[in-house]
């Protein structure tokens, strides 16, 4: 009996140790680089700046609003997009694209919902 359970192991064990993990294949993620409390509904029912604009408590643009809420309410750059909302390991390269619509090209954790960023570019296409 414990032969079989040490055999089922060895055959599960490689597929247990990679699942979630993502793979190493890079994708491309359009959205915007919004901030967490935003994108995540901490602060925002529509899942956008759009209430904190209003406001105008977070300042007057995307931008400002991303801006503020990373630096004095503990948020991190995300990728928002559409119902997605994506972790992005390289918080630097995400800081200036604050409040806009990019491409970023990376490869996705699936475990943690993070992309490791190998770029950022501004997204023309509207």
């Amino acid at each position: 009996m414990n032969r079989v359970l040490a055999a089922a192991f060895l055959l599960i064990a490689p597929l247990a140790t990679n699942f979630g993990a993502g793979s190493d294949e890079r994708r491309t993620f359009l959205g915007e680089i919004a901030d967490s409390q935003c994108a995540l509904n901490v602060h925002s029912l529509t899942r956008s700046h759009q209430e904190m604009l209003q406001s105008k408590s977070m300042g007057g643009s995307s931008t400002s609003c991303a801006e503020y809420c990373v630096k004095y309410l503990g948020g991190d750059f995300v990728l928002a997009s559409k119902r997605d909302v994506f972790r992005l390991d390289d918080q630097n390269a995400a800081s200036k694209f604050a409040g806009r619509r990019v491409k970023v090209v990376g490869t996705l954790q699936q475990n943690t919902h993070t992309i490791r960023v190998s770029s950022i570019d501004a997204d023309e296409q509207k």
